[in-house]
């Protein structure tokens, strides 16, 4: 397998993730801030959206940090709807991906540059693979505690690791991405 195929299922694999949370939760919900100081969910996923639009809007030929972008604003209450939430979210994506996919294992060596700092393409998808999960991670954690009882696990759920390895080892050996099962 080449780096690009994987990286790609697993940028897909943790928009699952946030794409999972969110239908779990109501339109308040999503809104929802436990303190002045924090952020709701939709600030993250604006935060994140923003982040994509801005790295990897013609990547290759601009810094990754854009003058149009106004990253502060990322924080503010100022979408107040999941349908303009989810399609900003969805816009953030498909820029993301365009870009992933317009890469070759050839070109993953490019210089591009992030605040003016140069990284290699490879250097500049690992640094956002850790970026966004970190933050859906945030939104997971948020949605957990939202859904209380209700919420349905986005992995192994609690108390059947042991059930799920029996079902795991029963079977051969293969080769494929641990994310192929959850993207389904």
């Amino acid at each position: 397998m080449n780096y690009l195929a994987p990286t790609i299922k697993q940028f897909q694999y943790y928009k699952s993730l946030g794409d999972k949370t969110m239908s779990q939760l109501s339109d308040d919900q999503l809104f929802w801030k436990y303190n002045k100081e924090s952020n709701s969910v939709a600030m993250i996923v604006k935060h994140i959206a923003g982040n994509m639009l801005s790295r990897w809007t013609d990547f290759r030929t601009t810094d990754g940090e854009k003058e149009w972008r106004q990253r502060e604003l990322e924080f503010a209450d100022d979408i107040n709807d999941r349908k303009t939430l989810v399609t900003y979210w969805e816009k953030g994506w498909s820029c993301l991906m365009d870009a992933l996919t317009s890469i070759s294992d050839d070109d993953i060596e490019e210089i591009i540059y992030i605040r003016n700092q140069g990284h290699t393409i490879i250097e500049a998808i690992n640094r956002q693979l850790a970026h966004y999960p970190y933050h859906i991670g945030q939104i997971v954690s948020i949605g957990k505690m939202l859904a209380g009882e209700k919420w349905l696990s986005l992995s192994i759920p609690k108390g059947q690791s042991e059930s799920y390895n029996e079902n795991k080892f029963s079977k051969a050996k293969d080769r494929g991405h641990y994310t192929d099962e959850f993207l389904k």
